[in-house]
């Protein structure tokens, strides 16, 4: 029997795909690399999960899981050799159990994420975890990842909101960790493990994860600011007025904001006239643009290409009249104080989606302008002025007409300092020519400002070899002794994270 025969034999023989157009798991969702696969196999539960990667490991061949393959640092996307498995958990997609008393949910790896927000929605409970790719990435992958996302300021990451985990180890054993509890000191947690491993140390089948209940209501406001620094005074502010009801706080340069007003010229966004190299913003006419304003003393139309806008979100418990008293308080305090330039609060769940959408289109409208260097950074919030300042005064002197896409999660320190091609140039030519230097001097700058070259998005291959020099020596030495004394092999995700390593010899 071969070992595709075996596969079959353990997930059917549709679930081992090998022939045809395999595109859709064998190439990555920027579109920066494309591999081969031996098959795709797909299994249904976490026994064949065990019973694959079983057989992986007794034929030598290594496996890529891939959850909704919508990772950023090519993580999931198999190497060209044709030798390898990917090991598609998206047939996993069963919510166990909801407790409500114990305020948890356990779910397959393979469940999309805005499945189970919605599931949870259905109970009347709060599953936070939020990210622009919510519609296809998977819990399993969300937790490989630790993802990050919008509300990470108010619930944590994805290891946060984790309670317990089932994994398949590299030999094909399996892990119940799916405990639910708050309190366990009961020796080394191994979750912790598991997740932001990327694969590489074992498969994640299921986890129980943290609900909470649904806030009373949920407010969404957009503020412009003169620049980061008044973005970081409004920050605490809003931190000191809102406490842990303060959910998202989401920073959006003006060029960032000109990018989507030229590619998505239906999305009205608030504050006409503030300028951009991308496009001048036009006064908008949406239903958000005439949402209550905190104040209409204040203009932006003198607004610089230094300024930003930012989106808030508060949770309460109270109720809407509460929060809207709360949020709108917060930002006539802010305006006095000239933090704030101007400020809409939404007047409705439409009117707060479409403030979402200009925050949730960036990263497409900056696809559609064509190739570009990405930074999923963070840096003490503090020092994030101070940090952009510099470092894009450094990139203005070494790339000239290099424009700059910042934007990101300020509310927990994490920066997407991306910059786009000159204009009028071959974005290609230059993402070729020029990631490498472009990093070089960005994550020597993220160095100097005691940050972390990847905040959410990981390691996967495309910063492994970056990793080894902006992690100290004894951190790496660690990382891979857990990972020979779990996958002494290297057949799990290899090469993703940490550099191969030469694998003892078989029986």
């Amino acid at each position: 029997m071969t070992f595709l025969d075996a596969l079959k034999g353990v997930v059917g023989a549709d679930n081992v795909l090998h022939q045809g157009d395999l595109s859709a798991w064998e190439v990555d969702w920027r579109q920066r690399a494309r591999g081969k696969a031996l098959a795709v196999v797909r299994p249904a539960n976490t026994d064949q999960v065990a019973q694959v990667v079983a057989l992986c490991a007794q034929n030598r061949v290594s496996l890529v899981p891939q959850g909704g393959n919508t990772g950023m640092v090519v993580g999931s996307t198999p190497d060209d050799s044709g030798s390898q498995i990917v090991l598609s958990l998206t047939r996993m997609q069963r919510i166990r159990e909801i407790d409500r008393a114990n305020l948890t949910v356990t779910v397959e790896a393979g469940c999309v994420l805005s499945a189970l927000q919605e599931a949870c929605a259905a109970q009347g409970l709060l599953f936070p975890l939020s990210l622009a790719s919510e519609g296809s990435c998977t819990i399993g992958g969300n937790l490989a990842t630790n993802a990050g996302g919008t509300q990470v300021l108010r619930y944590g990451n994805a290891r946060e909101l984790c309670l317990g985990l089932e994994v398949v180890s590299a030999q094909g054993d399996v892990w119940n960790g799916l405990s639910g509890l708050r309190k366990d000191n009961t020796g080394y947690d191994l979750r912790h493990l598991f997740i932001g491993s990327e694969g590489t140390l074992g498969v994640i089948t299921a986890a129980t994860m943290k609900l909470y209940p649904m806030p009373a209501a949920t407010l969404t406001a957009l503020a412009l600011v003169p620049n980061l620094q008044a973005a970081v005074q409004l920050l605490g502010l809003a931190q000191g007025r809102l406490s842990a009801g303060l959910s998202g706080f989401e920073v959006m340069g003006q060029f960032a904001l000109g990018l989507v007003r030229k590619h998505f010229a239906q999305i009205e966004i608030p504050f006409g006239n503030v300028a951009s190299e991308a496009q001048p913003l036009s006064p908008s006419t949406s239903d958000a643009s005439s949402a209550s304003s905190a104040s209409s003393a204040s203009s932006a139309s003198d607004a610089s290409n230094t300024s930003f806008c930012v989106l808030l979100e508060l949770d309460d418990h109270s109720s809407e009249e509460h929060a809207r008293g709360l949020l709108e308080q917060l930002l006539q305090e802010a305006m006095a104080e000239s933090i704030v330039r101007d400020a809409i609060v939404a007047q409705s769940l439409a009117q707060s989606r479409q403030l979402w959408q200009i925050r949730e289109s960036i990263p497409l409208a900056q696809a559609r302008e064509g190739l570009n260097i990405k930074h999923d950074i963070s840096i003490p919030i503090s020092r994030i002025p101070a940090f952009v300042e510099e470092t894009n005064a450094a990139i203005a002197t070494e790339f000239p007409g290099a424009r700059m896409v910042t934007y990101g999660h300020l509310g927990d320190g994490n920066l997407h300092y991306n910059v786009q091609a000159p204009a009028n140039t071959d974005a290609e030519a230059f993402l070729r020519d020029q990631e490498a230097p472009m990093n070089a001097l960005v994550y020597a700058a993220v160095d100097r400002y005691h940050g972390s070259i990847s905040a959410e998005h990981g390691i996967g291959s495309l910063k492994r070899d970056t990793l080894v020099k902006h992690k100290s020596a004894q951190a790496l030495q660690w990382m891979h002794a857990i990972k020979m004394a779990l996958d002494p092999l290297q057949l799990m995700n290899p090469g993703r994270v940490l550099k191969p390593f030469t694998p003892p010899p078989g029986p």
